[in-house]
């Protein structure tokens, strides 16, 4: 049979390009590749001098489903390469090359040449996703077997249609759910294709146990043909199937837009290209193509193939396959020839040996005519009758005498620019065998030789034994040998397994023969010999027999004997030997040697004799020591060993171990002793040996037993140091381990009234001291420890003694010398901030002389003032000064006065410090006490002295008491006599301070005077009135007016807190008659009285008119005005000053506050109210550099309104305060006299 095509082949798959028909517009072929079945063997063969008959083209057939992924068998195809002789691409292909097959038999040749050749088999695609050059390629698959109960069936839709696929698998054996691919082509799984155009389905039928898988095509596209595959996997199961998808184009119009249908561009829009499958996988925005509109068709129909490249890369079109393929199903109207009037066949064939004549006629005689051969031009030579060319009128013929395999090519004739191809067939003739191979029957080691002739020399033959080839590679048995037209298998020593049929099959026929090879008789030269070997020894045993080369098999008490590391079977010609290294118990017994193919056999006896041992090595114990916890049960099993077994012995020092007790036991058995202990005891601790006696010798091993228990508590632990949340503490380690070294200790503790222990560490403590920590103060605690060895835990030690967490208090804060003389320092501070449960017993007061590190305690007694008076001082020496606070915790860490202080008394100006409450009136009312502290200071004690209005004060009216810091005015009952200013003095020497205290007593006012009735009309009354003579010594804050009938003289409230003298009532009843009184109002209440109006108004019935007069509405506008303006004010550092002033307009005005003429804007330090046209400026913590000069804006419309003061911050250094920061006394001084000329002034 001959290979698939005979032409020119290109390397790494590269396409050629088949030259056109000579009257089609040349065109590049698309590789097109087509499985033929070769002939049945019996037709008949050509015979040489008969046209060929030429070969009928047929159109591609669509396969049928192939199922389980495999095609039918068939016979070995042929693929006929159409290279050089496919038609134009812009024409549709209806015609392939046929199979190269004879016509069927006919009595004549005439009959043979004139019958058509049988139809062809079905052509296979190959489908859109695998190249023809992989068809070759093995593809490796699991094993296949039946899940598919429905398998998908092709189908075949228009561009643009849906169809489905569905696969069914019954799942009623399978334990979940089998996993199912479907692929195109070969290799692309369509599972990362899922999209708008592709969707895959699974559904399960609970009822029938059915899976359901679909797969759905969506506007099916042209590239969408092809071969498809579903495979099903589950476990080691496997299946497959295959089908085909037609896609069938729609009819277009010559003018679709070439361009767009094959662009496979960047573009990446998903409507890119019809053919381009890869632009579904892309997510760009295409690009404007700005060429202008071509008819790309016409270019490529008037174009040559050599020029399509070039176009598409002109016009942008990428996919030049899709191209090919469009333009190989557009239909073109077939052009006529002008150089053949008649063209070559298709194809054409001929046997091996035999003669074709290749005919073609011309329409024009005169034209040049050229034959090649698989495009080499065929040039005839003198010497040469291979190729012979004749000319018969216009007919031009080639004949090919003696065909041979290398003629099978593809043949081309060319006249002019036009030119036709064929394709010629070479069929060889079968090879028959001339004579058959003859039976051979012979004895083991004889040479073989099978030999047969065939009918042709230099045929290809296969040896065969019993249907299967036989094996002829340099390492075989068997050798073939061939000369002329005989060929022999050659055997040269023969065995038993040569026994079978030998066959030679050539391609015209078999020939068979049987081969009987038979043993020789066996002769016992040297037999098996008993044997008696000590244990471990090797065992070598020997025999040796005839034929040498009979192979045989040794056995042990009837059990067969393999070769492994530590046996040998060695046979090398006559003698057989069996080798033991290293020979154990298991190897005694009854040996036999039997020759394969004999009855005979060879039998010896082996005894095997061991004296004993105890094997603890297999035991693994680390010295030989086996550890127990105590409580367990223990039972240690020992192999043991000796040929006969051996009497054991136990023994624990000179104590023998029965098998008969109770808690501890020894016990033998054939190849082990054991010893248990049920119950382990501390007490079993020790040696244990062991004896083994028995008629080879004697033996003896001993082994040791640990038993390990928990440790002993440890000793109680002992709490050495206690802090405020903590403590530390330590104890002694167990007295006894447990046999197992101490790994850590547990620490747990507990409130002494309570019976909850907590745990303090859950990582092992490895010291033996601990601190525990996050304790309440003042509550008593115990600690008790655990000791931890690889065993467990011990049991908990005693309980510590009761100790209570106390912490010292925190240092005193605030200390400041309060007052100093020549011989005395005074020192005032206050507590500290952290005292504790220990709570503060006092405080210790230490002095040094400065430059010195001797501190003196001066109180031998704890104070528990917060003020000391340190006595006996050096005059104008140096001191410092600092104090402890004492608890049962101890002392805390001392307050250090930071600068020294001079003994030595200071003369201070007097100052007063006005209370911020005194600065303005202090109202009270009458009745109630007044009690007022001014403090001041000044150093020594100042004079205090008062007056009232320039009088002294009157003692029995006004008790007046002083300190040394103070001044206290103390008024039982006030009353409105003790109102008025009062002048206080301070003296020192002679420095001098004054204030004044301003204090009004108030009282209820008295009624309203003369209230009468101005008119009443209608329901309404108008009141008019003056003010109470007596105000009670506060301001007229209101009245309150009251109605009554006459008839029942009920009062009723009509208004309250009025402030006018002149009132309208309205709603009144009518046909009543009415009295008023009112009541006057200040800050202390409603008067005691209420002024009655002395006429009654009565209001008229029906029928009266009154005429209203017409008023002119007010005009309530006006600009700003301050009715209350700022006034200086002075401040004290560090505390909060306000500014207050009140302004009037309509409308409301703005209110912008400005410090030294600069707006204040969103400044944290200040704060602005304005309430009921009272507007405040607070200044929070003021320093001396928030003073200056404050004004007030009001703004509106109809104009605006300022008012200014003056604000001055005093600062806030005392004399004392100056000594506490180590200023010299000279800069006192000075600054104290600044202040004071600053201070005069304002007074």
């Amino acid at each position: 049979m001959p290979e698939p095509t005979k032409k020119d082949e290109m390397s790494n798959g590269e396409k050629e390009s088949v030259a056109p028909d000579s009257s089609e517009v040349p065109m590049p072929t698309p590789e097109i590749s087509l499985e033929v079945s070769p002939p049945p063997p019996e037709q008949p063969v050509e015979t040489e001098g008969k046209d060929p008959q030429p070969i009928e083209v047929i159109k591609p057939v669509q396969p049928e489903p192939v199922e389980n992924g495999s095609k039918e068998p068939e016979p070995e195809a042929v693929v006929v390469g159409a290279k050089e002789q496919v038609e134009s691409v812009n024409s549709e292909v209806k015609e392939a090359p046929s199979p190269c097959s004879p016509p069927p038999p006919d009595k004549d040749d005439d009959a043979t040449t004139n019958t058509p050749s049988p139809p062809p088999p079905p052509v296979w695609s190959l489908g859109e996703g695998q190249a023809p050059e992989d068809l070759d390629k093995p593809v490796d698959t699991p094993p296949l077997s039946s899940l598919l109960i429905e398998r998908p069936q092709g189908g075949s839709i228009t561009v643009g249609g849906d169809i489905s696929f569905v696969a069914k698998v019954e799942a009623q054996d399978l334990l979940r759910k089998p996993t199912i691919k479907w692929f195109k082509g070969k290799w692309m799984d369509l599972a990362s294709k899922t999209g708008k155009h592709l969707q895959l389905k699974e559904t399960f039928d609970r009822r029938t146990k059915i899976h359901t898988f679909e797969m759905h095509i969506i506007k099916a596209k042209d590239n969408y043909a092809g071969n498809y595959r579903c495979e099903v996997t589950y476990k080691d199961k496997f299946d497959s199937c295959s089908f085909d998808l037609e896609v069938k184009e729609l009819e277009q119009s010559q003018s679709v837009d070439i361009r767009s249908a094959f662009k496979r561009s960047s573009e990446g829009h998903e409507d890119a290209g019809d053919l381009d499958f890869s632009g579904l996988l892309k997510h760009r925005e295409p690009k404007q193509d700005e060429t202008p509109e071509v008819d790309v068709w016409e270019i490529l129909k008037s174009a040559r193939p050599d020029q399509y490249e070039k176009i598409a890369f002109e016009y942008g079109i990428t996919d030049l396959r899709g191209l090919l393929k469009r333009l190989k199903k557009t239909k073109k109207e077939e052009k006529k020839s002008e150089a053949f009037a008649k063209k070559l066949d298709p194809a054409y064939q001929v046997d091996k040996g035999g003669k074709i004549r290749l005919v073609v006629d011309l329409a024009d005689p005169t034209v040049e005519l050229k034959w090649y051969k698989n495009g080499q031009e065929i040039r005839p030579t003198p010497n040469q009758r291979k190729f012979i060319f004749e000319q018969k009128g216009t007919q031009r013929i080639m004949v090919i005498n003696n065909c041979g395999l290398n003629d099978d090519a593809a043949y081309s004739v060319a006249a002019g620019e036009e030119k036709c191809t064929t394709e010629l067939f070479v069929k060889e003739l079968p090879v028959k065998i001339t004579k058959e191979i003859e039976a051979v029957k012979t004895t083991v080691n004889e040479r073989i030789e099978l030999a047969c002739e065939v009918s042709e020399e230099g045929a290809q033959v296969k040896w065969c034994k019993n249907g299967v080839e036989v094996p002829t590679g340099p390492r075989s048995r068997y050798r073939v040998k061939s000369e002329g037209l005989k060929h022999w298998l050659i055997i040269d020593d023969a065995s038993k397994e040569d026994t079978g049929t030998f066959s030679l099959m050539a391609s015209g026929g078999t020939s068979e023969a049987k081969v009987q090879v038979e043993l020789k008789p066996l002769k016992i030269i040297q037999d098996l010999q008993d044997m008696t070997v000590l244990l471990g020894q090797p065992l070598k045993m020997h025999c040796e027999i005839f034929p040498g080369n009979v192979p045989g098999r040794w056995y042990r008490n009837g059990q067969l004997i393999q070769s492994n590391d530590r046996i040998n079977i060695l046979q090398r010609a006559k003698n057989h030997r069996l080798e033991i290294v290293n020979s154990t118990i298991h190897d005694a017994g009854d040996y036999t040697f039997v020759p394969e193919g004999y009855s005979q056999s060879l039998c010896a006896k082996v005894h095997i004799v061991d004296p004993p041992r105890v094997h603890l090595e297999s035991l693994n114990f680390p010295d030989n020591t086996v550890t127990i916890v105590a409580g367990n049960k223990l039972r240690v099993e020992i192999p043991i060993s000796g040929e006969p077994a051996p009497r054991v012995v136990w023994m624990k020092g000179e104590r023998v171990i029965l098998d008969s007790g109770h808690r501890v036991r020894a016990e033998t058995f054939s190849d082990h002793t054991s010893l248990t202990i049920d119950i382990a005891e501390k007490e079993d601790t020790g040696n244990y040996k062991i004896v083994l006696q028995n008629e080879a010798g004697e033996a003896g091993a001993s082994i040791k037993v640990k038993v390990v228990d928990i440790p002993d508590p440890p000793e109680v632990p002992l709490v050495t140091e206690v802090g405020g949340d903590w403590c530390s503490m330590t104890w002694e380690p167990p007295i006894y381990d447990g046999g197992s070294p101490i790994l850590g200790y547990f620490i747990e503790r507990k409130k002494k009234q309570s019976s909850r222990w907590m745990r303090l560490n859950f990582d092992l403590n490895k010291e033996t001291t601990f601190e525990p920590k996050k304790m309440i103060e003042g509550v008593p605690y115990e600690v008790r420890v655990f000791a931890v060895n690889a065993i467990g835990v011990s049991k908990p030690s005693e309980p510590s003694k009761a100790f209570v967490p106390l912490a010292v208090t925190s240092e005193p804060t605030m200390l400041v010398v309060d007052d100093v003389t020549d011989t005395t320092v005074t020192m005032k501070w206050r507590p500290p901030d952290t005292i504790g449960a220990a709570g503060l017993d006092g405080y210790l007061v230490e002095y040094c002389i400065e430059g010195t590190d001797d501190w003196r305690v001066t109180n031998k007694e704890l104070t528990e003032k917060t003020k000391y008076t340190i006595t006996g001082l050096p005059p104008e020496a140096k001191i410092l000064v600092r104090v402890r606070a004492i608890n049962a915790a101890g002392a805390s860490t001392p307050r250090t006065l930071q600068h020294s202080i001079l003994v030595k008394e200071v003369i201070e100006p007097p100052k007063i410090r006005i209370p911020r409450h005194l600065r303005q009136t202090y109202t009270r009312k009458v009745g109630e006490a007044v009690n007022l502290v001014i403090p001041f200071m000044g150093k020594p004690r100042p004079k205090v002295s008062w007056l009232k209005e320039g009088q002294t004060v009157d003692p029995t009216q006004v008790t007046i008491r002083n300190t040394d810091c103070d001044s206290i005015i103390f008024i039982r009952k006030a009353e409105r006599k003790h109102s008025g200013k009062y002048d206080m003095k301070v003296e020192v020497e002679n420095h001098v301070d004054t204030a004044i205290v301003d204090i009004q007593i108030v009282d209820l006012p008295g009624p309203p005077q003369c209230v009468k009735i101005d008119e009443v009309w209608g329901g309404n009354v108008a009141l008019d009135w003056t003010p109470p003579k007596d105000n009670g010594n506060a301001a007229i804050t209101g009245y309150t007016i009251q109605k009554a009938d006459k008839k029942t003289m009920e009062w009723y409230t009509c208004i309250e807190h009025y402030h006018r003298t002149c009132i309208t009532i309205t709603e009144l009843v009518v046909g009543n008659e009415y009295y008023f009184r009112i009541y006057s109002e200040n800050m202390v209440g409603l008067s005691e009285g209420a002024t009655q109006t002395k006429d009654s108004a009565l209001i008229v019935k029906e029928g009266m008119q009154l005429k209203n007069p017409e008023y002119i509405d007010h005009d309530f506008k006006e600009p700003p005005k301050f009715t209350q303006p700022l006034i200086n004010t002075f401040a004290i550092a560090g505390y909060n000053a306000t500014l207050n002033c009140s302004v009037r307009a309509n409308p409301r005005p703005k209110v912008i506050w400005m410090k030294n003429k600069i707006a204040i804007i969103d400044d944290p330090r200040y704060r602005m109210f304005s309430n009921q046209g009272v507007c405040t400026l607070e200044i929070r913590k003021p320093s001396p550099y928030d003073g200056g000069m404050y004004s007030c804006k009001a703004i509106n419309y109809l104009g605006d309104a300022l008012v200014e003061c003056k604000l001055e911050v005093k600062g806030g250094f005392t004399f004392s305060e100056l000594m506490q920061r180590g200023v010299p006394l000279h800069l006192i001084d000075k600054y104290m006299s600044e202040t004071k000329a600053v201070e005069q002034p304002e007074k």
